[in-house]
């Protein structure tokens, strides 16, 4: 039983990471007080257990210094922070319906946005979602409902949360998914993978390549990275003490990012700044470097690879006439040549590893696949899986129950407790839309193709397999759209035009489900309360977190808020009134799901139920032989005939026959790695181009340093601090915009001033920062905004910059999104103008937390 922390009345474990899915992280102790969260704890492993002996904790040693595995979980402020979600005032309180929407009449969808929420009871609401459940399958046929079951948010296990409804509809009959593509890895999934194979991450083997990089690396590139922030969502503090510790071992660490980000700012040895979406141009003009100065591994390129021919065509201007030089790549890039030549020459005689958190202008722009795989090829002219020579991310370790992707000291049992989970389906599925192309599916009567079922973990084969919406003639286009992810807008590629799809009349019903009322719930026509987890019991597990796998489980904190039901209870509600109760349960309730995720965990081997449920937790001990654990790519380094890669020829395919097979006329994504800024799709969002005179500047759109996505907008603690939001002339807290001084001085702009960024696709507000952190030339905004409509589809005051981002996917036969490293303008506004201007948005109450609840409530 869970040792009461002090002035509690009990104490509940929690997982407080912000993966989804199932996977937990940043397990964390609750204690409770009459009801309410009283504090935040991180979860000791030695509160049950001995350590010492039969656990095993691991250390690594290096120079006489020693890291030892953590006797706790290493939380990051999200942890502490959310509790301040359980009570926002932004909490959705009871079912609402949107006043003029009218199952029986007139449905008004141009309204959505726009007109305001009304309570209803549970059993109307639910009454109103069985009956039009029915009508869309009488009406139109299997398909027509569009299901959004994905995202990243609080982590639950039985009770979803992502895809209940999906289970749901399929005993209907079956339903249209909307199918997540890799969005924080498109680069490496639709270029990378073609050349190293990878089939499940599309990045490399990051096994035991802390022990590894420790031991054997002497320059580790932080490319495009923040490894003391963005993996907070993830996997917590062990990032930054890694951090701490390569800088305490000697290991130069390298940042090249536009931004001097907050790991840039404490660990970089140097910053190199490169402008968002040219790191093409600097890969290449290091590929240059390297063969006219002939500094790379010549041995490995003739027994691992297939087609380096084509690089050398490219790097020395025999493909496209353009020798790719450092001083060719400077202009481009905005890094000199010196420092370029200097890099290069010091990576080839220093063992250096590449690391990264994902996401970023790096490999979320127009034609990532490109920097994707040139990454790999780079990885190979230094001989990939050489000590020391690898790929490492910082974040998402043990993804998808993959020892492969622990680079931590292994443990002897990966926990999984799947068994107990009530979420949607993620993999291959009947009637799919690629979610950068849901807007269009709706918008258009034209046949939509493409290639692929865009989910992660397929094989690489899946980008070849024709696909089209609707799947088959006389299938019907989307009616209605079941969300428990209404985070589109602010967080996917170009989301004013989805704005424009929520309020057409081609949708007869948009139903959302979410704790808090925000972002695409205001297009909702009804809204149904979602309970957080700390009101909710469940089973957890963790094997991400750097230490020890564990396998905890969640006691329920507190009270439900308001009216609000799980999403699992949700779906279950509805199954009542659709007769599939039963079938749709199979029979399970809360206790059996739970224990259901024990028996098939791998812990049930090593304590009973009744133990597991008493202790709360169980951590595996650290394998015997982790040190032998072969580090990253070094097996395939050491016999590519006994250790293939999973690509066709087993070896790293620098020219991919399968490409050039399926794809001839490709010409953004050719068969072999080439440089391009612009082409077909993309043909003018770079600074070469004549639209760069009308939005001069490139924005950099990161993962969030202050939440997760969309997730933790409203927390006031973190809204406080000048890098969360700057607070306008209007007592408002806008978006901060990163400027350099020597852009801000050209505008007439300094810290404090709200600023308008634009182009032809709409704009957005922000409150400027100036600081010499962000190269000229760039703008800096975070994606994930809460979103606070000016005019719907048009213009945002929250600063949801992902709304004016391209909606051309990353290229012509990749459907990955583009939501940083575009073109925009930016220039001063006076905020009393435009609130003379737009009296309604600018009206609206605010506080702390950001705009109130009521503002959308009759």
């Amino acid at each position: 039983m869970a040792k009461t922390g002090f002035g509690a009345d009990k104490t509940v474990i929690k997982s407080m990471g912000f993966c989804s899915f199932g996977s937990g992280s940043n397990t964390a102790e609750i204690d409770v007080k009459d009801g309410k969260i009283l504090r935040t704890r991180p979860l000791r492993f030695d509160r049950e257990y001995k350590l010492e002996g039969k656990y095993k904790p691991w250390e690594i040693e290096v120079k006489g210094k020693t890291f030892k595995a953590s006797k706790k979980s290493l939380l990051p402020p999200f942890a502490y922070a959310y509790k301040k979600r359980a009570y926002s005032p932004n909490r959705v309180p009871y079912p609402m319906k949107r006043v003029d929407w009218d199952p029986e009449g007139e449905r008004n969808p141009q309204n959505r946005g726009i007109s305001k929420f009304e309570r209803i009871s549970w059993d109307e609401a639910l009454d109103i979602i069985a009956k039009e459940i029915k009508r869309q399958y009488e009406k139109y046929g299997v398909g027509s409902i569009l299901v959004q079951q994905d995202g990243h948010g609080e982590t639950k296990v039985v009770h979803g949360p992502h895809g209940c409804q999906t289970r749901l509809l399929d005993l209907m009959g079956g339903c249209t998914v909307q199918a997540r593509q890799p969005d924080s890895w498109e680069g490496w999934y639709w270029g990378a993978k073609h050349v190293w194979g990878m089939d499940h991450t599309a990045q490399g083997i990051i096994a035991n390549l802390f022990y590894d990089i420790s031991k054997n690396t002497k320059m580790l590139l932080c490319w495009g990275c923040d490894p003391e922030t963005t993996p907070w969502g993830w996997g917590g503090q062990m990032p930054s003490q890694m951090s701490f510790w390569f800088n305490d071992i000697g290991i130069k660490t390298i940042y090249i990012c536009p931004d001097l980000n907050y790991a840039a700012a404490i660990h970089a040895g140097k910053w190199i700044p490169v402008l968002p979406n040219t790191d093409l141009a600097l890969q290449w003009a290091i590929v240059y470097v390297w063969l006219t100065e002939d500094l790379y591994d010549k041995e490995f390129i003739k027994s691992h690879t297939i087609g380096f021919e084509y690089v050398e065509k490219v790097a020395l201007g025999e493909d496209d006439g353009i020798v790719k030089t450092p001083e060719w790549a400077e202009k481009i890039c905005g890094v000199p040549a010196r420092i370029i030549k200097a890099l290069a020459r010091k990576w080839h005689r220093e063992a250096t590893t590449i690391a990264h958190c994902n996401g970023g202008s790096f490999i979320r722009s127009c034609y990532a696949h490109e920097p994707g795989r040139m990454e790999v090829v780079l990885l190979a002219m230094q001989g990939l899986g050489k000590p020391g020579r690898n790929q490492f991310k910082f974040i998402e370790w043990g993804m998808m129950g993959l020892e492969d992707q622990v680079p931590t000291p292994k443990g002897e049992t990966m926990y999984n407790c799947m068994a107990a989970y009530n979420g949607g389906k993620h993999g291959l599925m009947e009637r799919i839309v690629p979610k950068t192309l849901v807007p269009q599916a709706i918008l258009s009567d034209e046949t939509l193709t493409w290639y692929g079922h865009c989910i992660n973990s397929l094989p690489t084969y899946d980008q070849y397999i024709y696909n089209q919406f609707p799947k088959e003639e006389g299938d019907p286009r989307i009616h209605m759209i079941w969300t428990d992810t209404p985070c589109w807008t602010t967080c996917w590629n170009g989301g004013n035009l989805f704005i424009e799809a929520l309020r057409s009349d081609r949708l007869d019903f948009v139903l959302a489900q979410h704790p808090w009322l925000e972002n695409d719930c205001l297009f909702a026509d009804i809204i149904l309360p979602v309970s957080t987890k700390y009101e909710l019991e469940d089973i957890g597990m963790n094997v991400g977190d750097g230490s020890y796998y564990h396998l905890y489980y969640e006691g329920r904190a507190i009270d439900r808020v308001g009216e609000s039901l799980s999403d699992w209870e949700i779906a279950c509600e509805v199954a009542k009134r659709l007769g599939l109760y039963e079938e749709y349960t199979r029979g399970r309730d809360v206790e059996k799901c739970i224990r259901d995720g024990f028996e098939n965990s791998g812990a049930q081997n090593e304590i009973t139920y009744e133990e597991f449920r008493e202790k709360e937790y169980i951590i595996s001990p650290t394998a015997e032989d982790w040190e032998s654990v072969p580090a990253g790519f070094y097996n395939f380094y050491i016999d590519p005939e006994k250790h293939p890669l999973n690509t066709p020829s087993g070896k790293l395919e620098i020219f991919c026959a399968n490409l050039q097979e399926y794809f001839p006329d490709d010409e953004e994504r050719k068969p072999y790695p080439q440089y391009i800024a612009s082409g077909e799709t993309h043909p003018d969002e770079n600074l070469q181009a004549e639209r760069a005179k009308k939005y001069p500047f490139l924005i950099v759109s990161n993962h969030p340093k202050w939440r997760v996505h969309a997730n933790m907008d409203d927390i006031s603690w973190f809204r406080e601090i000048p890098t969360c939001k700057v607070t306008g002339p209007d007592g408002y807290k806008y978006e901060p915009v990163w400027i350099n001084p020597v852009d801000a001085e050209k505008l007439g702009i300094k810290s404090g001033d709200v600023v308008k960024i634009f182009n032809e696709r709409g704009w957005v507000l922000g409150g400027a920062y100036v600081t010499h952190r962000i190269m000229p030339g760039v703008v800096l905004q975070d994606h994930g905004a809460r979103l606070d409509p000016i005019e719907p589809g048009v213009s945002d005051r929250g600063g949801a910059n992902n709304l004016i981002a391209p909606s051309k996917t990353t290229s012509k036969n990749c459907v990955g999104e583009v939501t940083s490293g575009y073109l925009v303008g930016v220039e001063k506004v006076d905020v009393h103008e435009l609130v003379a201007q737009y009296p309604d948005a600018f009206n609206r109450k605010f506080e702390e937390s950001g705009v109130c609840l009521e503002n959308r409530i009759k």
